[in-house]
């Protein structure tokens, strides 16, 4: 398996970001939310930190994909699809994908809502919920925290980067 991120800019991002995906998935299960404060730090990040990560030719292409994935996450947003927090995280994630890992991430995206769903779901309706009785995402429902998948994708992206980029 090759990605095509370099490893180096996966490295670069990594301890940047992984804290922002941890406290997004974590919020997201206790109070079903993702706080504007982690996109706005996530969408920094990038900003400062891409700036060393990527090549300069391909800035300007990055943050337009945030633009594009924040234009169709508002419009799944609007039609009920997901919710404004999930659009706009997906939306300050998106510049940190490698264009050309697309189809790797949508896979690894898949996979990772499959795991966070069903672990989500054992915590659920096992004597794990008693970790954290509190949860928020315990009591909704049909509703799940997408911010445990979408952080669990970003976060394992960069770190699988890490290791088999290029």
């Amino acid at each position: 398996m090759a990605l095509q991120i370099p490893v180096w800019a996966a490295l670069w991002f990594l301890p940047f970001v992984l804290p922002v995906c941890l406290y997004v998935s974590w919020s997201d299960m206790r109070a079903m939310r993702i706080p504007n404060q982690a996109v706005l730090v996530l969408a920094a990040i990038f900003l400062v930190i891409g700036l060393i990560a990527v090549p300069l030719a391909d800035y300007p292409w990055r943050l337009l994909q945030l633009v594009i994935v924040l234009v169709i996450g508002f419009v799944m947003n609007a039609t009920g699809l997901i919710g404004a927090g999930d659009a706009k995280f997906a939306a300050a994630a998106a510049p940190f994908i490698h264009p050309g890992d697309t189809l790797f991430l949508m896979i690894l995206f898949a996979c990772t809502l499959l795991a966070a769903f069903a672990a989500h779901r054992l915590g659920k309706y096992t004597p794990l919920r008693r970790v954290a009785p509190e949860w928020k995402s315990w009591d909704t429902g049909s509703d799940f925290p997408m911010g445990l998948a979408l952080g669990g994708t970003l976060g394992l992206y960069l770190m699988l980067g890490a290791v088999f980029g290029a």
